[in-house]
């Protein structure tokens, strides 16, 4: 930032440098909105939520704003300018991603076994005639060692 003046008006601009580093110095402690800080680290809303709702970026607090036009006031978390100065000089967002990437798949690794064991045990339901036979009713006899058999998995 550059403040230039006339040489006469030395008072106006000792006066004016006064101001500005009085209001540069309130700067920088004011919180982060939550859209700048989404501007500042290059991410998404869904990025900024589902980071704040699992801890990586900390808020400092809430604000409450009445909007002009609306009928309910709007509440939003602000973070602290330090915290968002460290998280972009760490390059957190990009390896938060590629975390977040890994647990993408692992998701879909874990959903696609239970998905697998819930199909296999639906087909044996299917396979035994699921109430279509009126031999369905009738007692089933007992077996010695049927529970083995069911513990190992070779009853489908």
């Amino acid at each position: 930032m550059t403040l230039r003046m006339r040489e006469d008006d030395a008072e106006e601009f000792e006066a004016a440098s006064n101001k500005i580093a009085k209001a540069l110095e309130t700067i920088a402690v004011l919180p982060v909105l939550p859209r700048e800080a989404e501007d500042i680290l290059a991410i998404s809303s869904r990025e900024r939520h589902k980071w704040l709702k699992n801890g990586r970026l900390q808020s400092i607090g809430t604000r409450t704003v009445k909007m002009r036009g609306r009928s309910k006031a709007v509440t939003f978390h602000v973070f602290d300018p330090k915290h968002i100065e460290d998280i972009l000089d760490r390059d957190l967002p990009s390896l938060w991603r590629e975390e977040d990437a890994q647990q993408v798949t692992e998701n879909r690794r874990r959903g696609a076994g239970k998905a697998a064991l819930t199909r296999a045990g639906k087909g044996s339901e299917k396979g035994r005639g699921a109430g279509n036979n009126p031999r369905d009713d009738a007692p089933r006899p007992k077996l010695k060692g049927w529970n083995a058999f069911d513990d190992e998995g070779l009853l489908r």
